[in-house]
């Protein structure tokens, strides 16, 4: 070790010291666990705090329903440069910093990869050294708690703030008016340190007239009383009219204190307004804050004397939208009434802008108020803002072509795609530590901020020696795994098994009831004598909406196989299937560098990209998966020989829906195997073990609807799927899969999204 690294390490040795006897008056060998970890983060949230901001020009306002954080603690102790000096220290007194950041709750702030996503994208913002910021709400319980209770989900409350946390409360206050009251939105920030790099903040809007008490039993609670609950839950259930109204209040909350936030800074730093889009860009992150852009120019227009002309060509040259979606029902559509009853302040710019589009467009399905009194959301982005992106090129190329093609022919300039990305320090650096010091010990460090650098390992792929390296630690993070799911799911799994893997939110498009339908059909198989080679272990993490009535059901399905399969003493020994409970980031954190074969089996065409099949392909997974989203690009990357692709087309599945002649019941008669596991669903066994509403409503659905396709691809996922165990068994030639899949990654960096957002759409330097 160097002098100046002895100095480094000593000088944090003692600050740290200091810190504990300031807090505690304890050494650090006399202070718990707990209390360990309250004086690492004051530690590193002093560092954040000391760090200079990146400041510029103009300022990208980055602006989201949802921000899926994830624990912090050594995210930010890894980005500050300090994880692996800090770890040295608590080690010379005792102390595990592995140990401590268990420890952390995990903010519930976000559901899947929308909210994913925008957390790496504003890691990403900070790293490049760009000024950004994040706008969002402070959500008490976020999402829910997921329990399981007699095979099926129960949603709880998620207490996750705690007394000591990241979040700094601000003086910073705003009226917001509805069209019945008036609420204060109080402002709290979030730092977001770059990796050896300046900040930026994540800005979160809350209410302090918010009532945690009022929620009842699981989730239940008063729709109705605003002021009371407004801030508690992320997506509340809108499976009745106050719960679509609070949904609107709180996206008009959001926009709102965010309008007024971002109108705040420019003002503060003497910015003409009316050339506001040279000072700032704001990224709407899917429809949820489409208002923004009404609101802007309401106070635009009401408070800084712009005319409507003025206003909205100043509005319409600073937002732009990123859709995430082709699914209909995903693009909000909210009634005007139930927009008059929340924000009747915003419907005279409604109207005008709906007036506008009218005046020059005839057809109706570009218009932002249909013949239903409904206010599409996206055609206020798309119509008043200068960029539409897609997120992988082939959902950028299905929006052009199909979903959005009326717009596109309007405003072919407009559209462009950002093939979305995750941050390398989290999903390999912070999750994968062993992974990431092999890769160091090969191609040095520059890869943690030029993820193209991963390149070079592919000179290593003869390399038997490094290939076992990596094997091996796939194993130790399957043998850490295995003991995880004892400790936390009571199921004993084999670490030498197969880790098959699916896990994202619960949706019928992304097909976990087709990998439950293979699931049944090998336990058939087995039944039947037909054992596997090695044993293989079925794991899927998701959480269903609450409202979502088929993917509880796929869930109570899921549920019951693993309570038959796992108990069945002539299955259990080849096969063992596990759901582990309340899926979030801190267990993808552990389930990912485990993952043998990545579940990516989503209907193509229907999943606008994904992101956990970049993470499983950075952690040494193979992909099994459909010609959707950025499957298609991790295929042209890694080649035919390092992914399993199978499953119609996306042409030749819009093509069905065009013509509307997919019959799910055509399939199950003339396959014996798609019949036998359907059939199953309903069978003496499972019915024995599950409720028989929810099995039979989810085989009526299977059989009589099937909207999702998922006996369109089985035959063909049984195949493919079949053969990518078979050469599991080719231990060489699956070590090089691994491999190639990891120097590929590369190109699915966050930095690399956010570099290609800035060039062309945000235009910040």
């Amino acid at each position: 070790m160097t002098l100046e690294r002895e100095i480094l390490e000593l000088k944090l040795e003692e600050q740290f010291e200091a810190l504990v006897d300031s807090m505690f008056h304890k050494t650090i060998e006399e202070c718990t666990d707990e209390e360990i970890y309250i004086a690492v983060l004051r530690l590193a949230k002093g560092m954040m705090h000391a760090t200079e901001p990146n400041e510029g020009h103009k300022k990208i306002y980055y602006i989201s329903a949802e921000f899926l954080i994830g624990k912090l603690l050594a995210n930010n102790l890894i980005n500050l440069g300090i994880y692996d000096r800090l770890a040295q220290v608590l080690e010379n007194h005792g102390k595990s910093l592995s140990v401590i950041e268990e420890i952390e709750p995990e903010p519930s702030l976000g559901n899947g990869g929308l909210g994913r996503l925008a957390a790496c994208f504003l890691d990403s913002i900070a790293t490049l050294g760009l000024p950004g910021d994040g706008i969002g709400l402070n959500y008490h319980f976020g999402l829910f708690k997921q329990v399981f209770r007699d095979h099926k989900q129960c949603a709880e409350k998620n207490e996750w703030m705690e007394k000591d946390n990241w979040l700094k409360k601000t003086d910073i206050t705003f009226d917001v008016m509805f069209g019945d009251k008036k609420v204060v939105s109080r402002l709290y920030d979030l730092d977001v340190v770059g990796y050896e790099s300046g900040t930026g903040q994540l800005h979160l809007f809350d209410i302090e007239t918010v009532d945690e008490s009022i929620v009842e039993d699981g989730i239940d609670f008063d729709k109705e009383a605003i002021e009371k609950n407004l801030t508690l839950f992320l997506y509340p259930d809108d499976s009745d009219e106050a719960g679509n109204l609070l949904r609107i209040y709180q996206q008009y909350f959001m926009c709102s204190s965010g309008a007024q936030l971002i109108l705040k800074e420019l003002k503060e730093q003497k910015n003409d307004l009316r050339h506001m889009y040279d000072y700032a860009a704001i990224q709407i992150n899917d429809t949820h804050p489409t208002m923004i852009i009404p609101e802007l120019i309401r106070i635009l227009v009401e408070d800084k004397a712009f005319t409507m002309d003025e206003a909205i060509e100043v509005v319409s040259r600073t937002c732009a939208y990123t859709n995430h979606t082709i699914l209909a029902e995903a693009l909000e559509k909210w009634p005007l009434e139930y927009l008059e009853k929340v924000v009747p302040q915003l419907i005279p710019y409604i109207k005008e802008l709906d007036k506008r589009v009218r005046a020059k467009y005839k057809d109706e399905k570009v218009q932002i108020i249909d013949k239903d009194d409904r206010v599409h959301m996206a055609h206020i982005d798309i119509h008043y803002g200068y960029s539409v992106n897609g997120v992988a090129a082939i959902h950028t190329e299905i929006l052009k072509d199909t979903e959005l093609n009326h717009f596109y022919k309007i405003y072919p300039e407009k559209f462009n795609n950002k093939t979305n990305g995750i941050t390398f320090r989290r999903w390999l650096i912070s999750c994968n530590r062993p992974l990431a010091d092999l890769i160091e010990s090969r191609i040095g460090k520059g890869f943690v901020k030029d993820a193209d650098q991963l390149e070079k390992l592919l000179a290593y792929k003869d390399d038997a020696a490094f290939l076992d390296a990596i094997d091996k630690i796939k194993h130790d993070k399957k043998v850490a795994l295995a003991a995880y799911l004892k400790e936390h799911e009571k199921v004993t799994v084999s670490p030498d098994s197969v880790f098959d893997i699916q896990i994202k939110r619960l949706h019928e498009y992304k097909r976990q009831q087709m990998n439950a339908l293979y699931i049944i059909h090998k336990y058939l198989e087995i039944k039947a004598g037909k054992k596997p080679v090695r044993p293989i272990t079925f794991i899927f993490g998701a959480k269903a909406a609450p409202a979502y009535v088929i993917a509880q059901d796929i869930i109570h399905l899921i549920l019951c196989l693993s309570e038959l399969v796992n108990n069945d003493p002539d299955v259990n020994e080849y096969m063992k299937v596990v759901m582990v409970e309340n899926y979030n980031v801190s267990y993808a954190e552990r389930l990912i560098p485990a993952c043998d074969i990545s579940e990516q089996i989503s209907l193509a065409s229907k999943e606008a990209s994904g992101t956990g099949n970049m993470k499983f392909m950075l952690n040494g997974a193979i992909t099994l998966g459909t010609s959707d989203g950025a499957n298609v690009e991790i295929h042209e990357l890694v080649g035919d020989d390092n992914i399993y692709i199978f499953g119609e087309k996306s042409e030749t599945v819009i093509e069905h829906y065009a013509k509307a002649d997919y019959v799910s019941k055509d399939f199950y008669k003339k396959s014996p195997v798609i019949k036998e596991a359907v059939d199953f669903i309903i069978s003496k066994q499972l019915l024995a073990i599950g409720d028989k509403e929810n099995l039979n409503r989810l085989y009526k659905e299977l059989l009589n609807k099937d909207w999702f396709m998922t006996l369109l691809d089985l035959e063909d996922y049984i195949k493919v799927k079949d053969q990518a165990f078979a050469d599991y068994e080719d231990r060489a030639a699956w070590k090089k899969k691994m491999l190639v899949n990891i120097a590929k990654a590369g190109f699915f960096s966050s930095d690399r999204t956010i570099r290609q957002y800035n060039e062309d759409i945000w235009k910040l330097n």
